[in-house]
């Protein structure tokens, strides 16, 4: 198969044939039909993020059950398949009280060690040299990841469509439902609106957020994020954002405010907007040594909560997102506003990096 294989920072990926990877006992093989092009793979091209290489990217994978490895029975070959970028071991600590978004094992061997949980990878080069995997390895032509990973599509719903649901979309959801618990009437900021930010705007809006102000630099991000339900825009490059904020919701500020780029100064947005008692919910993943200021006195005084999200639950969560789509409460294909064939991955992500991508891009690999 072909897979686009990242060997080392700031290098382009490069196009390379490796050996079908096949799956062992609860996992899957899927033919890889397209990849969403994430703010998390990038920080890993640019060695923000330590990863091992040459390894393989990719976590929003959309595609169709080729092979079904043994002790899976909830799925079978032919089925059409979005996955979550977390992959719930089950038997840890974490998953067994319910937060398997932090999943003890996910982070221990493939985000720190690009590995599937017998400790091994499921992609060599044709000399056998192992290639580790970035969650699914979904930059290629076909993917093996966990069963616990894996979730059918609804019939009806353009695999095309959903890729980004399982990770842009699920962190989204996450964040509003489990961190900030975002109930009908609240007011809600969305601090950055690329990937991760339209389906914040999209879910706080299905949600019944009353007001919903998106903050961007981009006025072609802003005119997105109201195509999308933003009710209110402010160009931060252009006005104080905070006080503009403060002055869109009768000098109160928001009830939520969401950070959704992983930078210093999104963050002080975010921090400086929010109500008596409001939430600060960091949804980007920051650079390794990114530090944000918070005042303690403020914090006390103001009775303000500082929340991390990192995902939501899959395999409570990723069912309900995909039945929201399949009802049409909720387009991820709106978000999608650029399509690269996979011969022009690194276009994707050098145009990522160059913050010219509105919503989310994908890349059409099947």
């Amino acid at each position: 198969m072909r897979a686009a294989v990242h060997t080392a920072v700031n290098e382009p990926m490069r196009i390379e044939e490796l050996a079908d990877p096949r799956p062992l006992a609860g996992e899957v093989a899927i033919d890889v039909t397209s990849c969403g092009a994430c703010h998390s793979d990038l920080h890993v091209l640019k060695g923000e993020l330590p990863f091992p290489t040459p390894s393989v990217l990719g976590h929003e994978v959309a595609g169709v059950v080729s092979e079904v490895g043994p002790e899976v029975s909830e799925l079978a070959v032919g089925d059409r398949v979005v996955t979550s970028f977390i992959m719930p071991c089950g038997r840890c600590r974490n998953c067994a009280r319910g937060d398997e978004e932090i999943c003890e094992r996910f982070f221990a061997y493939n985000r720190a060690k690009g590995q599937l949980y017998d400790g091994g990878t499921r992609l060599f080069r044709a000399g056998g040299e192992p290639v580790w995997m970035y969650s699914q390895g979904g930059l290629a032509e076909r993917s093996v990841t966990t069963a616990s990973s894996v979730f059918k599509v609804p019939d009806g719903v353009e695999l095309a469509d959903v890729s980004s649901v399982g990770c842009s979309t699920m962190t989204a959801y996450g964040a509003l439902r489990h961190a900030a618990d975002v109930r009908v009437g609240d007011t809600v900021a969305v601090v950055a609106a690329g990937g991760v930010g339209s389906a914040l705007i999209q879910l706080a809006a299905t949600f019944g957020a009353s007001v919903i102000v998106a903050v961007d630099i981009s006025e072609e991000k802003l005119a997105a994020a109201r195509e999308l339900g933003a009710t209110h825009t402010v160009n931060s490059a252009e006005a104080d954002a905070p006080q503009a904020i403060r002055e869109i919701t009768g000098g109160r500020g928001v009830d939520v405010a969401f950070e959704a780029l992983g930078r210093v100064a999104t963050f002080e947005v975010a921090r400086d907007s929010v109500v008596e008692g409001g939430q600060v919910v960091i949804v980007g993943i920051a650079p390794r040594g990114t530090v944000g200021e918070f005042d303690l006195a403020t914090i006390a005084r103001r009775k303000l909560q500082i929340k991390g999200s990192y995902g939501a639950k899959p395999r409570r969560d990723m069912p309900v997102l995909l039945d929201l789509v399949a009802r049409g409460l909720l387009r991820p294909q709106d978000a999608i506003s650029r399509r690269y064939p996979f011969d022009r991955v690194q276009d994707a992500y050098d145009s990522l990096n160059r913050g010219e991508i509105v919503g989310r891009a994908i890349v059409d690999i099947g």
